[in-house]
Parts: C-alpha cells; structure tokens; sequence
C-alpha cells in the first residue's frame, strides 16, 4: 500500500495523524511532495519515503508554500501504480493522486484546500508589503486551483473527514460524504504530567505562526491584560510581526522540541486558542494535561471543548472577545480530571480502530462495486 501526505516540513496536528497511519501500515511506502529528513517522529522516518519531483528544486524544503503553482503536476506524476490500497492525509493536493485500476483511494481529509476554497483572504492578508503587488495573480491561480481541486474528487473512492466541521465542507464543496474520525490525541504522552499547585503562572498560545491562527488577535487581548501573562510556543512567518507588535507581557519562545510540550502546556492556567481550525490538536492535548481552554467557538473547537466544562468559548474574532472569555475562564476554576477524562474519548487506541474500520469498510465497497460491474 501507499500513504500520500502532502509535505514533510513540520511537526504539526497533521503529522500526528500521519504518524499514526504509519503505525497501522508500517510497510507501506509514504509519498511526500516535499520532505526535510528527520522532521518526523522516529515512526515517519522509519518509513520508505519517495518524495516527488518537486522535492528536487533546490530551496524547496525551506520555502515549500511557494511551489504550490507546481503541486497539482507533481500531486499527478506521483507513480501508484503497484499499489492496490491508497491512503492520503490530505491539507492542500494529496488527495489528487491517482490510484492504479481497481485500487482503493481512501483520503483522511484535514480539510479541503484552504488556499484555494474558504481562506485564500486569510493567506493574502498575512503576505509581505512587497508580495501584495502579486495579489491579483495569486486571486486567479486560486480560483484555477479550486477548479482543478474540484475536478479530482472522483479520484477518491471514500472521504474520512477529521471532524464534523470538515465533514460539512467536504459536502458543500465536493458534494461528497465523509465519514468522521477525529485526529488521535496521545493521551499516553501527557499521563504524568504534573500541573502547579497554583494551577500556572501563564496563559498560553501553542501552534503555527500563520495568518489564519490568529495569534494577533490573542496578542493584542493581553494588551488589555497587563495583569497576566501570555506564553507563546511557535514560529512561523508571522513571528516578527507579533513579536513588534506584543506588550511586556507577551514573551515569544519559538519552536519548542516535542519532549519540551508537555512541560509548557503543565506550567499554563489556561490555553488560549484565538483561530478557528477545521479541528485542532492543540486544545486537545491541554485538555490531556488538565489544562482548559479558551477558544473562538467556530469549527473544529466546538467537538473537541466542552463549553464550562473543559473550557469557555468566546464567538467575536476580537481583543475584547478573548479578554472576555479569559477572565471568565479564569473564574470558573474547572476541574482538571474533566479536561482530562474528555481528550481521552479522543485517545490514539480510538482513532487506530476507526481509521482501520472505515478503510476496510471503503476496501469492501470498492470490491463490490467492481463485482456489480463485471
């Protein structure tokens, strides 16, 4: 069999999903656009890797956004031709592949293209003064993409979508059903965790420094905020515009290892989660260490918090909003084990079930369909 996973270039919510495929097949071979050797956890390097065409230009790996125009080709000459079973971990192209005869396609989908559907204004917004000359020229190459993207939906045999949110989105813009199976949250990880008896001396911020997350937003909140103080662990482009833009209070820490995660998210009162992603690890993994959550209640958030249980949800993508939503998060002193006992309906043992399931189920749709058809 074959993974498809778009690019190996961070260690991000998508990676943990590809990392447990990887589990569930560790002999299959894994096809990446792009890939930076040791980004991945041991299980991803493990693997047999053929990265595309693509991988071959030379400041691929470090600017790999700007090779998009070039993804759909390369997406396309990727060679499946041995293999019988297909699975993508989709974001952007992956899913574009193209199965041999008779193959199986099953795609975990992380969300349809963003570029190209419902955050191209995101992406251009977070561009560089000298960039936004080109912004006409990215308009159309997004509306071709979302053409293209459209055009290949056939090639997928059944869609397993990362949440409801996604699920929905696959509806309105493929006309396709998913089946759902939310991310796996390595609950194992973060089990000795040990939070402060003070309960943390910081809220925090943990992810991407990418437009669509809205850290400015969280930023700017603290602003209001002189009392408290606002951890952010990340980089990304973004990083030098919050960085100039933060009070004292904000402190930037960068990209943190993955054995330094559980420690950040034991030491916070709270994480503060300003964007809205089509699901989102991040809450879940707090929520493992008992940690609550204050997130903008629009998509992937509003499966994965319990609203005055494990977290509050704040609706105006604003400052205020989120200053809002700390302090009343901060009064309410929820219950560690109810943060805890929640991230462990998503536990990676559960994913593991429901990703096999829901490709045998795709596996025996497919055998007969061709069985009808002979």
């Amino acid at each position: 069999m074959a993974l498809v996973h778009d690019w190996l270039v961070t260690l991000r919510g998508g990676e943990r999903v590809l990392d447990a495929l990887c589990e569930l097949y560790p002999d299959a071979t894994l096809h990446t656009l792009v890939r930076r050797p040791g980004i991945g956890t041991a299980r991803i390097e493990a693997m047999r890797h053929a990265p595309s065409l693509a991988d071959r230009v030379p400041w691929a790996r470090q600017r790999h956004r700007w090779l998009l125009p070039l993804y759909p080709a390369a997406i396309e000459a990727l060679d499946l031709s041995e293999f019988d079973l297909v699975v993508s971990s989709s974001h952007c192209v992956a899913k574009a592949a193209i199965a041999a005869p008779g193959a199986v396609h099953v795609c975990y989908s992380h969300t349809p293209v963003r570029y190209a559907w419902d955050r191209t204004d995101d992406y251009l917004a977070g561009m560089s003064p000298a960039a936004r000359a080109a912004r006409p020229a990215i308009a159309l190459a997004a509306r071709w993409l979302r053409s293209w993207d459209k055009q290949t939906v056939g090639r997928v045999d059944a869609f397993v979508a990362n949440s409801h949110n996604t699920a929905g989105k696959i509806r309105s813009f493929y006309g396709r059903e998913a089946t759902v199976v939310p991310p796996p949250v390595e609950c194992a990880r973060f089990a000795d965790v040990q939070r402060p008896a003070d309960g943390g001396s910081y809220d925090l911020v943990l992810g991407g420094l990418v437009p669509y997350k809205r850290v400015d937003l969280a930023v700017a909140a603290y602003a209001r905020m002189p009392e408290r103080k606002l951890v952010v662990v990340g980089d990304g482009p973004e990083r030098a515009r919050l960085h100039a833009m933060a009070p004292g209070n904000v402190t930037f820490i960068g990209r943190a290892e993955e054995s330094q995660l559980p420690s950040w998210y034991a030491g916070a009162r709270m994480l503060v989660f300003p964007g809205e992603e089509d699901f989102g690890i991040v809450p879940l993994e707090a929520q493992a260490c008992g940690v609550p959550v204050a997130a903008l209640g629009r998509g992937g958030a509003r499966e994965s918090v319990v609203d005055g249980v494990t977290g509050v949800f704040f609706e105006d993508e604003s400052p205020q909003a989120i200053a809002d939503a700390v302090r009343r998060l901060d009064a309410l002193s929820l219950d560690p084990a109810a943060c805890r006992a929640n991230a462990q309906t998503f536990d990676r043992p559960v994913f593991l079930r429901r990703m096999a399931a829901a490709i045998a189920e795709a596996r025996a749709a497919k055998l007969a369909r061709l069985a009808r058809a002979a």
